[in-house]
């Protein structure tokens, strides 16, 4: 089974993605911070990561860039899912080695055709 990574400091957007990444056959592993789920990564690299960008001790950005500096930290398709939507923000987060970019709130169609956008 795919593993993916849901990494955001609402425990309520945790729960929600939960729900529709279990309904398209991920295990899920959750972390409420950017730290966290380096932890995480280093520990066992999940094939996914949904990834929030405001969160507080790591952010989404930062965790992004660190874990594809990591080896193998390129191997998971990262999509962001946040607030943000300027252009900036957009490309900031594409250049920094994101895969895919979708807007909260979500629901489980646009999460799951990201997801085979990405190739998952």
């Amino acid at each position: 089974m795919r593993t993916c990574l849901v990494v955001d400091d609402s425990s309520v957007i945790r729960k929600v993605a939960r729900r529709i990444l279990e309904g398209l056959n991920f295990h899920i592993v959750e972390a409420e911070d950017g730290e966290k789920a380096l932890e995480a990564c280093k520990r066992s690299l999940p094939e996914a990561i949904l990834l929030d960008w405001n969160m507080p001790v790591m952010n989404g950005l930062e965790f992004l860039r660190r874990l594809r500096a990591e080896p193998g930290g390129d191997a998971p398709v990262v999509v962001f899912c946040t607030v943000e939507n300027d252009l900036d923000h957009i490309n900031e987060a594409l250049d920094s080695g994101a895969n895919e970019y979708i807007m909260k709130p979500f629901d489980g169609d646009i999460i799951a055709a990201k997801f085979v956008e990405a190739g998952l």
